[in-house]
């Protein structure tokens, strides 16, 4: 990866240090840092979300609660005077998972709140919280949301939320250089936080784990990040495990679950603890950024690349996600350059009927008049359009291209695993084929599009 973006982002003065890594399916393939010693921890921030977000998916899949419950079953302390309308619903534990529980965004309050007791904490839900939206219906990042969440582990499982994600998540990850706190056993140290004052870098003091801490109390390395940030996208991976959180829920979390209606460029929203970016109708990016009194974080990768990165750096508001970002990007075009678009894995079915409908195709073309044999073709094929029109559709594309040609068919393209569209050679041209089968246990073709290609000629 190019370091010169990281290099470049500190001599602008934007922050006294930063790490940064690149990690892929292997592992973290390059480290570089740069005002610290190697695998010293920062401040992940937000980051943590994901962290959350896991702990309570694996209590839902343990069967202790459901995403469906009212935030009140494990709070029932918390007052909901201060919701819209009388017919409000009721916050849901998947509300604010995704963000969407009507509670406004918080983050200049939230971040010094981190250290508040249990008791504390208690008082203000007693009193009340105010919503700007009805629950459900939008996206607004809320950090009391996910302080919410932390207590919602609490009570179910019966344990502090640090020693909870402790013992479900860190220690089974072996990120062992990864706490709540600044004691944490990184080999490099502790970074210390900034803010710049009078031109010059002002140290910040730590804060404590609390009642907040799940909405962004971590301290973790590079080496430690992205091997939580792999382990998350290996979910995806044909062989992945279901040790410590089962495959499907960690790809629960990196699902668009509600849409950021404020980004316009690309669609993006949020999932579990992350967000989620569909850079193209074939690429999606998952993310999530820290921010804190004196530290900055990001972390992000390719779901389709299995490429990744992750950066931090001690000042506040230094924005090293927007670096992170570009590097990512940098390294993604790098790739699409050098390599074809990925191809779906088709099903052997799709193959099985390719084969079939280039020989039925060429009988056709012969003159002969096959019937759509039904374990083939799903009764809609010739509802769609009867026989007599396909074949003499096929017979005008014929001769248009000049009979076809003993050459092999060639792939085209293809959206997934039962879909595929290729081509067939002719003297002065070539047609195209298109199939997609159907969902059934024993799949069959239920579209079959023959025409020229124009746009090969």
């Amino acid at each position: 990866m190019s370091d010169a973006l990281f290099e470049e982002h500190l001599a602008r003065g934007a922050a006294p240090a930063a790490a940064w890594g690149l990690f892929d399916a292997d592992g973290l393939r390059h480290a570089r840092q740069s005002g610290v010693a190697a695998d010293t921890a920062f401040r992940i921030a937000s980051c943590t979300k994901s962290f959350t977000a896991a702990a309570l998916l694996g209590l839902r899949d343990d069967g202790l609660l459901g995403l469906d419950d009212p935030i009140t079953r494990a709070v029932p302390g918390l007052s909901l005077a201060g919701l819209p309308s009388a017919g409000s619903a009721v916050p849901t534990v998947r509300m604010l998972l995704t963000m969407s529980s009507g509670l406004p965004t918080d983050d200049p309050w939230a971040d010094r709140q981190e250290a508040m007791t249990a008791a504390e904490f208690d008082a203000p839900l007693a009193a009340g919280v105010r919503f700007e939206a009805e629950p459900g219906t939008r996206f607004a990042y809320s950090n009391l949301g996910y302080a919410l969440l932390g207590r919602v582990i609490e009570v179910v499982s019966g344990q502090s939320y640090q020693s909870f994600v402790a013992e479900r998540l860190l220690t089974p990850l072996g990120l062992a250089s990864t706490g709540f706190d600044a004691s944490v056993a990184a080999p490099g140290g502790v970074a210390v936080g900034h803010r710049r004052h009078a031109g010059a870098w002002e140290p910040l003091p730590f804060t404590g784990p609390g009642a907040f801490s799940a909405i962004g109390g971590l301290f973790s390395t590079v080496s430690d990040l992205a091997r939580w940030a792999g382990w998350l996208a290996s979910a995806f991976d044909a062989d992945a495990d279901d040790a410590v959180l089962s495959a499907a829920s960690r790809r629960e979390m990196q699902q668009l679950h509600r849409l950021d209606q404020t980004v316009t460029e690309r669609p993006t929203g949020y999932g579990y603890g992350l967000f989620v970016e569909q850079y193209s109708p074939r690429s999606r990016v998952v993310s999530h950024s820290g921010g804190y009194p004196g530290f900055s974080a990001h972390m992000r990768w390719s779901l389709e690349q299995r490429l990744g990165v992750v950066a931090f750096s001690n000042a506040t508001y230094s924005r090293v996600s927007a670096t992170a970002t570009a590097a990512l990007d940098a390294l993604l075009a790098e790739r699409e350059a050098a390599a074809s678009a990925p191809v779906p894995e088709l099903w052997p079915e799709t193959r099985a009927a390719q084969t079939a409908v280039t020989e039925l195709l060429a009988t056709w073309a012969g003159g002969g008049e096959t019937p759509l044999d039904p374990a083939l073709f799903s009764e809609n094929v010739a509802l769609d359009l009867p026989l007599e029109r396909r074949t003499a559709a096929l017979r005008l594309a014929l001769a248009d291209i000049g009979g076809l040609t003993a050459g092999s068919p060639t792939d085209a393209c293809s959206d997934g695993p039962a879909h595929l569209a290729w081509f067939l050679p002719g003297a002065s041209g070539r047609l195209r084929v298109e199939i997609r089968l159907t969902p059934e246990a024993r799949p069959r073709v239920q579209t079959l599009l023959v025409a020229v290609d124009r746009a090969g000629r």
